[in-house]
């Protein structure tokens, strides 16, 4: 079908067309030189059609040919997707700078997978066996897991197994099965399939409500603001209080098979170390390289507006992936406020009806639409799957009544809100206790995490109160209990980053570590006077900090926790004893 272009207004170009375009369709807008840019098609108007390009469109001339396919913007899957960067398109962004330079040529595109590498391949179904879509056809190793050979997800209906490869090293693009339809008609599958990213991706037999705590092992999103594997989950906060960092600890840290991290707009120096530090981080679990399961999207704000949308949908797709493996998948968003931003700036140049703040109306959908693709899954044979998504914003000023934080706090089931406040004061993380909420279970009973808010609250108040009447002014009573809400909050809410053992706490520490700082919470202590009371309390939180650098079951952990229980001994005695 042929089309030519009658208007370009930046990444939006219009093409008047001779026959029928479907919506979010791909394109190529051809330039006079012969170069080819990826394009979707975005509205249809008669017989005009609206093109977002992922490129820049500098060279492109009103009259110059545009190529409509009937295939959807899709990513490719398939084995040697971990330890990969690419960008929104799926590119791979060493590979293109071999190819191409440092400085990205438009209209260059590769292959999403290696096409000369081989894999060891292990068949699983034999001929004769009746499949469906998503069914294991075999396996190959990679890395740390097996990558399941699936039949291709799109595929609808019964199939019989006519034909498995024997074991042996293949291609993705050799033939490993050939499967015949209903209607008798032969397929041949390979290692490698297409699916169009705006389409989730579930062929598993039901979807099942997520209820397993997802371990980060930061205590204070663990314990007080809990997320579940196949939930979903929030960061906002302004520029500068650790996002990004946050982000970082979760993957490293976090009780989960495969992270992918969607750097959608961000600026390229956070990109850059982002790049240069996580094939240097060593994996807790296995202890070889992070980037063995990894996989990176990585789209910076000097790159076009609309490749910020891709790069989101390409991250999912991703994730869903390798959820239908059975595997526990962590997507991190990094930030879905330029996201957000592009989506505005492509609906402005359609001269679309602005909502709040010249957004599009529909962004509340569409932020809806990309959570939603969370969730657990079980597979046919009994296996279970999850992706979880968490995604920064970043509000100007760190302002959370703005439209995409509100939004976004409509579908997702934990709020984590940096507090510029506590990220001045040095308090990381830098979670507000007192804003940030969360509708899962954790691993702390609710009532004693309720009693522990309710505890800061008070502290709050009175901290408040003591800015205006002073020390002086306030009860003793008042004054310990903002004491013990500082001691909380200390000893237990703020971590290390730095430190090797305080950087990360296993769940079983936590419950025990928790335990120990409620038991000093919840001590009716004996004060003379305030100034007993903080040397006191000081000196338990210096106990228990040191506590938390120790490591588990060392002579120092054994020590330090002798000292912690033997202050709660004589601090509950009575008053004269």
């Amino acid at each position: 079908m042929s089309a030519r272009i009658v208007a370009i207004f930046g990444n939006l170009v219009v093409a008047e067309t001779d026959g029928r375009v479907v919506q979010n369709s791909l394109a190529y807008c051809v330039r006079s030189d012969g170069v080819r840019l990826m394009s979707e098609v975005i509205r249809v108007r008669g017989q005009l059609a609206d093109l977002q390009v992922f490129e820049e469109t500098r060279g492109l001339r009103v009259g110059d040919p545009v190529e409509l396919r009937d295939e959807m913007l899709s990513v490719v899957l398939g084995p040697g997707l971990l330890g990969k960067i690419y960008d929104g398109l799926q590119n791979p962004l060493p590979e293109l700078a071999e190819q191409v330079g440092f400085f990205l040529q438009p209209g260059v595109y590769i292959h999403g997978l290696a096409l000369d590498q081989s894999w060891d391949f292990t068949p699983v179904a034999k001929p004769g066996d009746i499949v469906l879509a998503g069914d294991p056809l075999g396996s190959v190793p990679e890395g740390q897991f097996t990558h399941q050979i699936m039949v291709p997800l799109a595929w609808r209906g019964e199939y019989t197994v006519e034909k498995v490869t024997p074991a042996g090293r293949y291609t993705v693009e050799q033939e490993i099965a050939v499967l015949a339809g209903a209607d008798g008609q032969q397929r041949v599958v390979t290692m490698q399939q297409d699916w169009p990213v705006k389409r989730a991706l579930n062929v598993s037999r039901r979807r099942l409500l997520p209820t397993e705590p997802l371990v980060s092992r930061v205590r204070i999103v663990d314990s007080m603001f809990p997320v579940v594997r196949g939930g979903t989950y929030c960061i906002p906060g302004p520029f500068g209080a650790g996002k990004t960092v946050l982000q970082q600890i979760t993957a490293r840290h976090a009780e989960i098979d495969l992270v992918i991290i969607a750097a959608c707009g961000e600026r390229a120096g956070e990109i850059v170390e982002t790049l240069r530090d996580f094939p240097e981080l060593t994996d807790p679990r296995s202890g070889r390289s992070l980037m063995e399961r990894t996989i990176i999207i990585a789209n910076t704000s000097a790159m076009p507006v609309a490749a910020r949308e891709a790069s989101v949908y390409t991250a999912t797709t991703l994730g869903e992936y390798y959820r239908q493996m059975g595997l526990n998948v962590l997507l991190l968003a990094d930030s879905t406020s330029r996201w957000a931003q592009a989506m505005r700036e492509l609906s402005g140049r359609l001269e679309e009806i602005p909502g709040e703040e010249a957004f599009p109306a529909y962004l509340e959908s569409r932020i809806a639409a990309f959570y939603e693709r969370a969730g657990a899954i079980e597979l046919r044979d009994g296996r279970v799957g999850s992706l979880t998504i968490g995604g920064t914003v970043s509000p100007a000023g760190g302002n959370f009544e703005e439209p995409v934080t509100q939004g976004t706090l409509k579908v997702v089931g934990a709020f984590h809100g940096l507090s510029r406040a506590r990220s001045d004061a040095r308090r990381y993380p830098a979670i507000d206790p007192l804003d940030s909420w969360s509708k899962y279970s954790g691993i702390i009973p609710l009532e004693t995490v309720a009693r522990m808010r309710r505890l800061l609250r008070h502290g709050s108040d009175v901290r408040q109160m003591m800015t205006v009447v002073g020390e002086e002014g306030t009860s003793i009573d008042d004054f310990t209990v903002a004491l013990k809400a500082d001691f909380f909050d200390n000893c237990y809410l703020q971590q290390n980053a730095f430190d090797e053992v305080d950087a990360a706490t296993p769940a079983d520490r936590q419950r025990f570590v928790f335990s120990k700082v409620a038991e000093v919470i919840e001590t009716d202590f004996h004060f003379t006077d305030k100034a007993e009371a903080r040397r006191r309390m000081f000196e338990v939180t210096d106990l228990f900090r040191n506590w938390n650098y120790a490591a588990a079951d060392s002579d120092e952990y054994r020590q330090w926790l002798d000292k912690i229980d033997q202050f709660i001994s004589q601090a509950q005695q009575p008053a004269g004893a």
